[in-house]
Parts: C-alpha cells; structure tokens; sequence
C-alpha cells in the first residue's frame, strides 16, 4: 500500500506534464491557424497529412487541421544540425533555455484544475499540491523564468540578444509589480472577515460560486490581465524579442532543440496564465455566474469539470492569440510608461478602495 500510496502522485504528475506540453504544441499550432484566419493567408489552414491523403473521409475530416505538425515540428527541431557559435559562453548558452522552461513546469503542480468529492462528501481541488501560499508559490517561481532571458541574452555574447534581455527583465520589473497589487484584493474578499474561504487558490474559486470576480473586481482583472501579457512576452510587450530592431532578441544565437526550448517555454508560460487567470477572475470550474453547478458528485462530473476548466483556458490562449496578431508591439518607452505611471497607479489606488470598502464592512458587521 506504501508503494501504490508513492507511486500514484509520480503518475499523476507524468500525466499532467504530458498534459501540458501537449497544450503547449498544440498552441503553436492554434497560433499558426487563427494568425492565418486573421490575416486571410491560405497556406497554414491547407495541411494535408499525406498518408491519409487518399482516404475520403479521413483525409477530408484531417485536411487543414494539421494534427501531426507539433510532433513533425519537434523531430525536426531534434534532428537539426548543432550548431554552437564560437564567441558564446557555452555552460551558461545550454543552461538558459532550460531555466527558461522549468519554472512554468514546477508552477503547475499548485494550479487547482477540478475539483470532486471525498467519501465524507466534502468538495476537494485536483492538484498536485494544495498549498495556502499557492498564489505566492507561482508567483515566485514564474518570476524565475526571466533569468532564463537574462542567461541567454548575456552567454550569447552578442549585442542584439543582450539588448533583449535588459529589456525583458527592465519589462518584468514594470510589470510584477502591478500584477501583484492586483491579486491582492483578491485575497483580501476571499478571506476577509466572516468569509469561509482560505488564501489558497481552491478556496478563490470556491468564493466564485455565485459571482465571478471578473464581474465585481474588474480593474483587478484588467490589471492582472496586461501584466500576464507583459511577463509573458507576448505582442504588444515582446520587448525582448522585437524582431524589428533586435533581429531576433535574446535567442538570435540559438538554433535547433535549444530554440525550440525556448519556443514551448513560451507558451507554458501563456498556457499557465491563462490558467491562472481562469482561477481568479473566470470562476474556475464554476459553471456560470450565478447558476449552480450541473456536476454530479461521481467521476463523470469530476470530468466535466476539469473539461469546463479546460474550455475557459482555451478561450484565454484564443484572446492571447488573437490580441498578438491585432495590436502592434509598443515602443520601449512606451511600456515602460504604462507600467509605471498608468498600471502601478491605478493597482495602488485599486487596493486602497477595496482595504476601505473591506473595513467599512467589516465595522458594520460587527456592530
């Protein structure tokens, strides 16, 4: 029993890292269809898979959808020839993309992504790890990703790649700090006086039953939502790639499974946002504002929910996807002035409205 007792928590995490990375290919995918969509090109919604090219109804129900070409994308990134340009710092130019990658990984395991019910009948979280501090946990770890763009801009020992990287950690700076005064009123309504609700993100989406926070925290989540932007480096802030005046950003010294590192590293980091966001604002795997939860107590309404989850984290990679290929990328002064003067303001102010509202509350209530 000891031995089932370790072994299913390693299963379960396997499958949620082949989870994700699976989202992750499949993002770029999404990525080359809706762009193509927005833009009327033709060429990236006609891929023909040709071994099933001459089936009718398989080759027509799989044309343009182009289900292999993640898996054709990674063997091709395998595959390539190593090339390791002389002037770089080599330790430093391989450990980049890896530090890149991890902290979106390592962030997954404290995400709530369901929820079913114990024998007892009490509502539980699917996670790895139902921790009080979650939301400090990711945001601490995701935080690491930038020393990734950092490594790699400076063992690049290049001009270009290291102009990326001031920027991008210039950028997370900017923005980390209005992302977290953001989350703050969060917390403070889901444990705030009389409320059953913890700091952690379960209890988050639990308070969301009947009202999600997008609704009554709106700044909150408009806050929240141009920092993830930003610290994903993601249009209209990809100050660290910029491909305009910086040739290709921290990883224009990279080629092959090292580029292609830094590829999935970027959209774990909008997949886990994406997440994150659904958890805070979205209402979770809460159905609808207002309107109980149709899930039953049994194992099919623990699926529904993760897949109703799922649904609201699709719609966010979607918004992602479609604001990349709709805004064009800011100037550098630009972000930095967003940042500071109209985001961090308006965070402040925002926490400083609802620590009123919070206490007005909590002194009626008690008298």
């Amino acid at each position: 029993m000891d031995i089932l007792a370790m072994l299913l928590p390693i299963a379960f995490s396997l499958t949620m890292i082949s989870v994700f990375m699976g989202l992750c290919s499949y993002s770029v995918l999404a990525e080359r269809k809706v762009s193509s969509w927005i833009q009327g090109r033709v060429g990236p919604n006609r891929t023909r898979i040709p071994l099933v090219g001459h089936i009718p109804i398989l080759g027509n129900l799989l044309t343009g959808l182009g289900i292999f070409q993640p898996a054709a994308d990674g063997l091709k990134f395998l595959f390539k020839e190593e090339i390791i340009p002389g002037h770089v710092k080599v330790g430093y130019y391989y450990l980049a993309p890896i530090i890149a990658l991890a902290p979106a990984l390592t962030t997954m395991v404290v995400l709530p992504f369901g929820r079913y019910v114990d024998p007892a009948g009490v509502v539980q979280p699917l996670v790895l790890a139902n921790i009080d501090v979650g939301i400090l946990f990711i945001l601490g770890v995701s935080s690491l990703g930038v020393y990734g763009i950092v490594l790699a801009g400076w063992s690049s020992n290049s001009k270009y790649p290291f102009l990326g990287a001031i920027r991008s950690s210039a950028q997370m700076i900017s923005y980390e700090l209005a992302m977290g005064l953001a989350i703050l009123p969060v917390f403070m309504w889901s444990s705030a006086p009389g409320s059953e609700y913890g700091l952690s993100l379960f209890g988050v989406v639990q308070s969301q039953q009947s009202l999600w926070l997008i609704i009554w925290q709106p700044l909150s989540a408009l806050i929240f939502l141009v920092a993830v932007f930003a610290e994903t480096n993601r249009l209209p802030f990809d100050m660290a790639e910029s491909e305009t005046d910086l040739v290709g950003g921290f990883h224009t010294e990279y080629g092959c499974f090292k580029f292609g590192l830094f590829f999935v590293a970027e959209y774990a980091h909008v997949i886990m946002g994406s997440a994150l966001f659904v958890c805070l604002f979205l209402g979770g795997w809460n159905f609808l504002p207002g309107i109980a939860d149709p899930w039953s107590d049994n194992v099919f309404g623990t699926v529904l929910s993760v897949l109703w989850f799922m649904s609201k984290v699709f719609f966010m990679i979607f918004f992602f996807i479609w604001v990349r290929w709709t805004l064009p990328r800011f100037r550098y002064d630009q972000v930095m002035s967003l940042g500071w003067k109209i985001l961090l303001p308006l965070a402040i102010g925002n926490l400083v409205f609802n620590t009123l509202i919070i206490a007005a509350y909590d002194h009626f209530t008690r008298n």
